[in-house]
């Protein structure tokens, strides 16, 4: 089989019509210029931004797929020098610590006007404003720092470096930034470019050569693909200069020609740290924005990320669930006095607040903590005092009932957001996943128990599925009520499943709550009672094979670069779920 991972991770796409995206993104820009100076401005410009770079981005892609090749092009000008224009309001708002007049050049108009293309396009969230809390601010401090003139060639690369490549012109000074779409084995990526695109980008050979992207990721292959082609054409190897989203090495999966240069040559990186929570000015620090949407002062703050929320919860680190680290969103600990929040990242394009309205809606009807609000990509939460559900001692019968309860009014009363995998994908990942794992002959098990998917397909309805039932993801508070933590955006995650029919989640309740046969069929037919949905059994067995091995998937790829301690955890997840999907397969 082929040298690649297990099948964990994608995208959310979706198919608009360039002038419905245009005709929002002139409203979105014309609300910012009317909006008082402050950081809800600014978020706001941010989100248009954003926005603008994932249609640019959609329109290169759609003109790369007819060619084969990147190339010069009207439209990908008109979107270069927007994204320009956007960037350089952004720059200037931060510059202003969010103050002022916002001033945006004439030309943004009639430059939107130009991204018309009248085909529908394709257009995806871009994954570190979304997942990652990758901050535009970033990268803005990154290039300010970096002493680059402005005769540097910007080069973005698709999909999110197409955005932050603009900021990185914005703030050099320099023209326009390129595009560039990295293609072929993740692993192994490379250029195609046109002769007329390629005489424009390397113009003037001697000068320096700025390549903008996020990661690098396991191999680091997308920028080396880059330096690889401007080498080729005779650029010299100390005129290129690396922006990206980390100061960390590419990962196990790169070639030591590529480890080599990434040591050798300039990099440039600021974190969101450096920019948001260590920032000296208080109106660019998210403790006062926090403060200041809950009504505090005086506050003690603590980070939770990478795991550290586990220390919190239990006694002592032999007790700790694993953590997917490099899946986990940024979080903190606000206290002042005897009141506690959680901050967590959300994202910086809508979701925050989608996330925020959609956790109201939870907690009133009892499952959540109390949202208190969003600030420019976090949600603010109550923190919630309480035991795990997998270090407290509970009544089966009791959790059964909560947890349909709970779905139940998850399928009847929230729709899906966004699309999610198809089931005929859900039974490719499972069976791929599964002969990684283990075998061939344990994958043509499973392609033989789950059997035809197009029989239960009219069956589904997706809904807002939670995505994610594991035991310790449950609080039992001092009252006994069991309230569900971690419940708005799994469903929009960074991973392949998305909105799914509730079987997902009944199905994943099964296997984290290790429900036996009789407990899972009063569990479906109370929430088919809430929810008027089919539950049946060959639905359960299909949805609960596809969910272990997404789950074997997902803690398999989570091991890399990880503390031995939390590859011990990690490890133990892994085998319990082996082990219930050859129960499963052993009928």
């Amino acid at each position: 089989m082929e040298n690649r991972p297990m099948l964990v991770y994608g995208d959310i796409r979706r198919i608009e019509r360039p002038a419905t995206v245009c005709a929002a993104l002139a409203a979105a820009m014309v609300a910012c210029t009317r909006m008082p100076p402050g950081l809800r401005r600014h978020a706001a410009l941010v989100r248009a931004f954003i926005a603008t770079g994932e249609l640019v981005q959609g329109l290169a892609d759609q003109e790369f797929e007819r060619k084969g090749a990147d190339d010069v092009s009207k439209v990908q000008e008109a979107g270069a020098r927007l994204l320009l224009t956007h960037a350089q309001a952004v720059m200037q708002s931060w510059q202003n610590n969010f103050g002022g007049e916002l001033l945006l050049a004439n030309a943004w108009k009639s430059l939107l006007e130009h991204l018309d293309s009248g085909e529908p396009v394709q257009m995806k969230e871009t994954e570190g404003f979304a997942f990652y809390a990758l901050y535009p601010e970033s990268y803005l401090q990154a290039a300010l720092s970096s002493q680059l003139t402005s005769n540097t060639v910007v080069i973005g690369l698709r999909s999110i470096g197409v955005t932050l490549a603009a900021l990185v012109a914005a703030a050099l000074g320099s023209g326009p930034a390129f595009s560039l779409r990295p293609t072929g084995h993740p692993f192994q990526r490379r250029m195609q470019v046109t002769a007329e695109l390629s005489g424009r980008i390397l113009a003037d050979p001697e000068s320096n050569f700025a390549i903008v992207d996020e990661g690098p990721g396991l191999s680091g292959s997308s920028f080396g693909s880059v330096a690889d082609w401007l080498e080729a054409h005779g650029v010299k190897p100390h005129r290129l200069h690396f922006f990206p989203s980390h100061a960390g090495e590419p990962g196990p999966r790169a070639s030591t020609d590529q480890r080599q240069r990434w040591r050798e040559r300039a990099r440039y990186v600021v974190s969101m740290d450096d920019v948001i929570i260590r920032s000296p000015k208080p109106v660019r620090n998210l403790q006062t924005w926090v403060s200041e949407l809950v009504g505090v002062e005086g506050v003690s703050w603590q980070d939770l990320s990478g795991g550290v929320w586990r220390g919190i919860h239990y006694a002592k680190p032999g007790d700790w669930p694993p953590s997917h680290i490099q899946m986990e969103k940024r979080k903190f600990l606000m206290r002042a006095g005897d009141q506690s929040w959680l901050i967590k990242f959300a994202g910086l394009s809508d979701a925050g607040s989608n996330k925020a309205r959609r956790g109201t809606l939870l907690n009133e009807a009892g499952f959540t903590p109390d949202i208190v609000g969003a600030c420019y990509g976090f949600t603010v939460e109550r923190w919630v005092r309480g035991t795990p559900a997998d270090a407290a001692d509970l009544d089966r019968s009791n959790i059964i009932d909560q947890l349909a309860r709970y779905l139940g009014f998850r399928a009847r009363h929230m729709s899906a957001p966004n699309s999610g995998a198809s089931l005929d994908e859900l039974c490719h990942m499972a069976v791929f996943n599964v002969e990684k794992a283990r075998d061939s002959e344990a994958a043509g098990k499973l392609r033989q128990l789950i059997g035809n998917p197009d029989r239960l397909v009219r069956r589904l309805r997706r809904i807002d599925s939670d995505n994610r039932l594991h035991r310790w993801e449950w609080l039992v508070t001092a009252t006994g009520q069991l309230l569900k933590t971690d419940a708005l955006d799994h469903n929009c995650a960074h991973d392949m499943i998305g909105c799914q029919d509730v079987a997902w989640d009944v199905a994943g309740a099964c296997v984290e709550f290790d429900l036996s046969a009789v407990e899972r069929d009063r569990l479906a037919d109370i929430v088919s009672q809430h929810a008027d949905c089919d539950l049946r059994d060959d639905l359960l067995t299909a949805f609960e094979a596809c969910y272990l091995a997404f789950q074997i998937g997902l803690w398999t790829g989570a091991r890399n670069g990880i503390p031995r301690a939390e590859t011990a955890r990690i490890d133990k997840a892994a085998e319990s779920y082996l082990r219930r999907l050859q129960l499963l397969l052993s009928g």
